[in-house]
């Protein structure tokens, strides 16, 4: 399944809202600001509940076709402003920057943004309005769906990126490169 090809999720689920707004350390206030504002986006804080890894725009998409074609697939993932947003395990950025800087094999990944614990991030708006074009507050190509969404590791999204850094080989030995 290419995530690309399909429109993206216009609303966040009522318990991903929820999982969202326990990221924050008034969990009610941030949802009340949803309430009355479900088309603005918010600002929240990592570590807690989810670190990001802000990745390039199309360095971010062959990511995520990483995860997906080799597994074991992805949690929530976003855009803003024109980079690719990677929910992943609280700690998992601080170990993620410390791998990509000890691993040579690393060296082929373009520079990543790893927000972690006294970081925050600013995440899409819950709701879009079915008229308004995609603008800079970003969108959920992702949405948190459910309480507890599935967050890959470090070590997941390393060798994920290292593949889609390189070029991955398909079976029967091809090469891909730059996705040709």
């Amino acid at each position: 399944m290419d995530i690309w090809t399909y429109q993206s999720v216009e609303y966040v689920s009522v318990a991903g809202e929820a999982w969202l707004a326990s990221a924050s350390e008034y969990p009610s206030s941030m949802r009340a600001l949803w309430e009355a504002r479900p088309w603005a986006p918010a600002v929240l804080p990592c570590g807690r509940v989810f670190d990001v890894i802000s990745l390039p725009a199309v360095f971010g998409r062959r990511v995520l076709d990483e995860l997906w074609t080799s597994g074991p697939g992805c949690g929530p993932v976003a855009t803003y402003r024109g980079r690719t947003l990677l929910f992943v395990q609280p700690g998992a950025a601080a170990r993620l920057r410390t791998l990509l800087a000890w691993e040579e094999w690393a060296r082929d990944v373009p520079p990543l943004l790893c927000h972690g614990q006294g970081d925050a991030i600013t995440v899409p708006p819950v709701q879009r309005a079915v008229d308004e074009p995609e603008s800079a507050s970003g969108r959920w190509i992702v949405a948190p769906d459910t309480g507890e969404p599935w967050l890959p590791g470090a070590s997941v999204v390393l060798w994920a990126c290292v593949r889609a850094a390189r070029g991955r080989v398909r079976e029967g030995g091809d090469q891909v490169v730059d996705g040709r």
